[in-house]
């Protein structure tokens, strides 16, 4: 499945923020010049192959700072828990230079990207929240939620997170990792997985 890769700026300094590079196209490196765009950080949502696999490629053109959550900053380097050995590559991506934690943000200029924690498809997954919009990684997608059956996956948790995106503001612009753009308030009406009976109250 292809990856969304989000790319925000500061249109006065021409910085630029990357969320999730699955891969760092020629393409990519165009659409950055022709709006002369310098990269400056680099965030991953969860350390999974298709969500860091531009790191490498952006770190070594740009010198951006990686940042990845503390509870998945191996998944990085290790080619068999990023499932990268499953798709025939081996990814090793560089190290991160940052890690979040509980009440963790980034800032680009003068705007703050609020990391809010969202275990459940990893250990380390986060959404991000800025201004009216939710880079929701593989948390939450269009009428469906993140998997929970692979390595480090753990579903009670998903229910936990999931739960904690539903008390976020319902006008929300939802930006997920895969798929099509959603609004959180038609999400938790009508995705079976913010639905409250899905919860886990333990």
């Amino acid at each position: 499945m292809e990856t969304n890769t989000y790319v925000i700026w500061n249109p006065a300094s021409r910085d630029a923020l990357v969320i999730d590079p699955g891969d760092a196209p020629p393409e990519f490196w165009a659409w950055l010049r022709a709006r002369r765009l310098q990269v400056e950080k680099i965030i991953n949502t969860h350390g999974h192959a298709d969500h860091i696999a531009g790191n490498a490629a952006i770190k070594h053109m740009t010198g951006a700072a990686l940042w990845i959550h503390a509870a998945d900053r191996h998944l990085l380097t290790d080619p068999a828990a990023n499932l990268s050995l499953g798709l025939g590559q081996g990814l090793i991506s560089p190290t991160a230079d940052e890690v979040f934690g509980r009440d963790g943000s980034c800032i680009l200029g003068d705007t703050v990207f609020k990391v809010l924690e969202t275990p459940g498809h990893t250990p380390g997954s986060v959404c991000l929240l800025v201004g009216d919009t939710l880079f929701s990684g593989d948390t939450l997608f269009a009428g469906t939620a993140g998997r929970t059956d692979l390595p480090g996956g753990d579903f009670r948790l998903l229910q936990r997170s999931l739960k904690t995106l539903r008390t976020l503001p319902k006008e929300l612009q939802v930006l997920p990792g895969h798929g099509a753009p959603t609004i959180l308030g038609r999400e938790i009406a009508t995705n079976p997985f913010l639905q409250e009976g899905r919860y886990d109250e333990t």
